[in-house]
């Protein structure tokens, strides 16, 4: 199944893109699918593995912006550092460092998330509570001492558990909200959370009524995955 322009159509009904940026999650499709949805108008695209994105990179327009969704290893850094337009999922310190030391070699500051761990599963990746405190702390402070220069926080981003309970998933998304609106208060240099990045295909809709800016829309726009 290809890119659908009627689903994509239909979602823009629902959002406001002047207010929320909408990311075509277009890992594991081909070429040209993602081209179908770039003569659409769609310009931000999300991936999930980097030798998928390096080469998807390499082959389409030049424009689009380059988001990296999926979980980053530190030795992957490398490979994205020099296109990607925003890194969702900093985890941990160690990822962070690590993109700001390919970043010093670029002489690139290099956007990104921090990814903040809101779901039930185990499974899924982020920071707790106190993790973020620390690093806004060590990092991003006035009076921090270990200033990022190649590093800019633009946001945070969260996973919401895989459930039907709206209630729980609902819950999820408040919280992630309140921590971004404690920290958006703090603006230094490389800290300016501008960006709440929740909600996917099945959870958007609540995700945008609990404040969300940044949407991540895979199987509405290009249909569901199949099983390899």
């Amino acid at each position: 199944m290809g890119f659908l322009k009627e689903s994509y159509e239909a979602l823009k009904e629902n959002i406001d893109l002047h207010s929320v940026t909408l990311v075509a999650v277009s890992k594991t499709k081909p070429v040209e699918d993602i081209l179908l949805a770039y003569e659409s108008g769609l310009r931000d695209f999300g991936e999930n593995y980097v030798q998928e994105l390096c080469e998807k990179h390499t082959s389409l327009p030049k424009d689009i912006r380059w988001h990296f969704i999926g979980h980053l290893q530190t030795n992957k850094v490398k490979y994205i550092a020099p296109f990607v337009y925003l890194i969702h999922g900093v985890d941990s310190e160690k990822v962070l460092l690590e993109i700001n030391k390919q970043g010093k070699k670029l002489n690139k500051t290099i956007n990104c998330l921090l990814q903040i761990h809101i779901a039930k599963e185990e499974t899924k990746f982020g920071l707790n509570e106190t993790e973020l405190e620390i690093i806004i702390e060590k990092y991003f402070s006035q009076h921090s001492s270990h200033q990022l220069e190649y590093v800019k926080v633009c946001g945070f981003m969260g996973m919401a558990s895989l459930s039907k309970d709206t209630e729980q998933i609902k819950n999820e998304f408040q919280w992630l909200r309140s921590l971004f609106n404690k920290y958006q208060q703090l603006q230094t240099s490389n800290f300016k959370p501008a960006h709440l990045s929740m909600g996917m295909s099945g959870d958007y809709l609540l995700a945008l009524k609990m404040g969300s800016n940044m949407i991540r829309i895979g199987s509405l726009l290009f249909g569901e995955r199949k099983n390899l």
